[in-house]
């Protein structure tokens, strides 16, 4: 195992997720890719993108983003674990299995967090609909705790 992807939201729990992916990097010696799926710009889902302010908001956002994504990295290098950070805009799950293959991943760590029959009638689940589409085994780490 090679390559490991880490999906974060960023939901205030990516250390449950970034702690199993240590585990397994150490045992294995693999390659840490820690992955955030930012929404899509605007203009790829048909809307305009708005006034400066807004445009400006959301390149601020990005920026910070990314720097935790950075952060997160060079913490584990100094661990002695091989890993980089990357920041897609997108549709989560099609980003997730499009950059898993571009990067020849081995495994995908996800978190799982337990919503209401509502939210996923409207909004999905992200986990879910990741196993059922990827052909790379996926480890889901519960985020409820």
């Amino acid at each position: 195992m090679k390559n490991i992807l880490v999906a974060l939201d960023f939901n205030q729990n990516e250390h449950l997720l970034i702690d199993k992916a240590i585990q397994l990097a150490a045992a294995f010696r693999s390659k840490l890719w820690l992955m955030h799926i930012a929404a899509p710009d605007p203009d790829f889902v048909g809307y305009e993108v708005g006034p400066q302010y807004i445009r400006d908001s959301r390149a601020t956002e990005l920026r910070k983003e990314h720097r935790l994504l950075q952060e997160y990295a060079a913490g584990l290098q100094k661990k002695g674990i091989d890993a980089e950070g990357l920041l897609v805009q997108g549709a989560t799950i099609e980003m997730i299995l499009e950059e898993s293959k571009k990067l020849i991943i081995d495994l995908i760590i996800a978190g799982h967090h337990e919503h209401g029959f509502l939210y996923k009638a409207f909004v999905g689940d992200v986990s879910t609909e990741i196993i059922k589409k990827s052909t790379i085994p996926v480890l889901l780490v519960p985020l409820d705790i």
